[in-house]
């Protein structure tokens, strides 16, 4: 370590005891980054330390600079953990570089805060999620995953069962057996929750999300996406859409 680094090193430890200033205990941080990977919602309500406080160090003068600073370490941290816990490693970077992109064009405290609240319990739900879908037969997993890797495309029960290799009448009763819902009504649900994602963080049309993930019509769309949501495909874009973030 140079002398120049030392000397900034024993400065800044000084100034931070003068102003009673910690960083976060480590167990605490490691019991919050643990909650997060076990879907544990109400443990990590309890552990999370909100962006503000004085348990972060000083990245940048700039206040609103820090946060963002922080914000990044701590989406690129849960990542990590989320994925060395059986998250998909595409779905959870993608999910990284959305909420990273947000924050990049972000210029309030509060809502960097709010972002960073809504990162974590995002993830946190994913595992929640992903736990459940652990607890599930071999053949099960194979389904969700194909059905989540083509939700663009047509999909027809026997189009999965002949992608894991079962008949198509058994694949339905073990699904709706394991699920409590049927296939097709898994899909529907799957694509619902695609479409909210896509009216929430781009700007495509709602008839090319219908189309995107093959409603068999716009009026069809907004039918289902209503009976699920409780608003119109345009309701819930004007309701939720981020822009409020920039």
């Amino acid at each position: 370590m140079s002398s120049e680094l030392m000397k900034s090193l024993t400065q800044t430890t000084f100034q931070q005891r003068e102003q009673n200033n910690h960083y976060t205990n480590y167990e605490a941080e490691f019991a919050f980054y643990h909650a997060v990977k076990e879907g544990n919602l109400d443990a990590v309500k309890e552990f999370m330390t909100p962006l503000g406080t004085n348990h972060m160090g000083t990245l940048s003068k700039n206040p609103i600079r820090n946060l963002r600073y922080h914000f990044i370490i701590s989406v690129a941290m849960i990542t990590r953990f989320c994925i060395e816990s059986g998250l998909s490693p595409e779905y959870a970077y993608t999910l990284s570089d959305l909420y990273i992109q947000k924050a990049d064009v972000t210029d309030s405290a509060e809502s960097i805060q709010q972002l960073h609240k809504e990162m974590i319990y995002d993830y946190t739900r994913q595992m929640q999620l992903l736990v459940k879908e652990q607890t599930y037969s071999k053949q099960i997993v194979l389904s969700l995953d194909y059905i989540y890797a083509h939700l663009q495309e047509s999909l027809t029960v026997k189009d999965i069962a002949d992608a894991i290799h079962l008949n198509p009448s058994y694949l339905s009763m073990l699904f709706k057996k394991e699920m409590q819902i049927s296939i097709s009504e898994y899909i529907r649900k799957e694509r619902i929750k695609a479409a909210e994602n896509l009216l929430k963080y781009s700007d495509f049309s709602a008839t090319d999300i219908s189309n995107y993930l093959c409603f068999s019509s716009h009026s069809h769309f907004i039918k289902i996406f209503k009976q699920y949501t409780g608003y119109t495909p345009k309701e819930y874009r004007n309701r939720f859409f981020r822009r409020n973030w920039e």
